[in-house]
């Protein structure tokens, strides 16, 4: 029976975040969680009384987020794992979108993040433990068409947990960017903001891809009660990832991307060389 650790999980109300509370709490670690309303704090913390605890909380309210974090440790104590959960996709054709959902899109994937981790980092930091886990995407790694915003965000999730674990190793603390693939969340679905299509020189290319995407909204490969596992499982190792992908779908796709980008720097190697003095 792995030790009992403190959880803290943004957006345990759905998805990915609500998969990880659920068994988390299976195996007796309490889990701290945020949620956008009423309602759904009380369905969470009933969960399991005592061991489940919801605080009403938006992510890119960036000056509470040390507050919180300040509540929460005098509340339940230091927090051993911090899971930035809370996220949403975008999908537009980049000319189509306003730059305002561009914005928005940050603001939740990325700054809403940072900002938890800038609270609860000082605390682990002087403890000399913890871990921190941050739910990217394989659209971290790779693109398609009609969702750079998200991808975006999500590589600059990437990029800034990759540095972070270099920047905290000395301290003994983890820090693990998660990369899923297709899961059957509602990412595809309802938490889906869409931004209207309006250039016809699109349509041929893209509505396709957007029926498609919608089509498959609940049919997609990956099971999130395994995946929730499978993040139990990375919090217990010793000696966690900093990047971890989790669906047969990402791998492939992942890999195929590398091959061909390693088969581009090579086809481009002479121009590359060509600059140095």
């Amino acid at each position: 029976m792995p030790e009992p650790k403190n959880l803290f999980i943004t957006g345990v109300s759905s998805g990915f975040g609500q998969a990880l509370a659920i068994e988390a709490l299976q195996a007796g670690h309490r889990v701290i969680g945020t949620v956008r309303n009423a309602d759904a704090l009380s369905a969470f913390e009933a969960l399991a009384p005592g061991m489940a605890h919801g605080y009403q909380f938006d992510v890119t309210d960036f000056s509470g987020s040390e507050p919180l974090a300040a509540k929460v440790d005098a509340a339940w104590g230091p927090i051993d794992v911090l899971v930035n959960n809370a996220g949403y996709g975008h999908e537009g054709i980049v000319e189509e979108s306003p730059l305002t959902e561009l914005v928005q899109q940050f603001q939740v994937n990325v700054f809403g993040a940072v900002a938890m981790i800038k609270a609860f980092l000082p605390g682990m930091r002087q403890r000399r433990s913890g871990h921190i886990i941050n739910i990217t995407s394989m659209g971290g790694h790779i693109t398609m068409p009609g969702i750079a915003y998200y991808c975006g965000s999500k590589f600059a999730l990437e990029g800034i947990s990759d540095t972070l674990s270099q920047e905290l190793k000395p301290f003994n603390i983890a820090v693990t960017a998660v990369a899923p693939g297709s899961f059957r969340t509602d990412w595809a679905g309802r938490s889906m903001q869409r931004s209207p299509r309006s250039v016809a020189d699109y349509d041929a290319s893209f509505d396709p891809i957007r029926a498609a995407r919608q089509a498959k909204s609940g049919q997609q490969p990956g099971d999130p009660q395994k995946a929730a596992r499978a993040l139990l499982a990375l919090i217990a190792s010793p000696t966690p990832p900093a990047h971890l992908l989790l669906g047969s779908d990402a791998l492939g796709l992942v890999q195929a991307k590398l091959a061909r980008q390693h088969e581009e720097i090579e086809t481009w190697e002479a121009l590359t060389r060509s600059t140095d003095s």
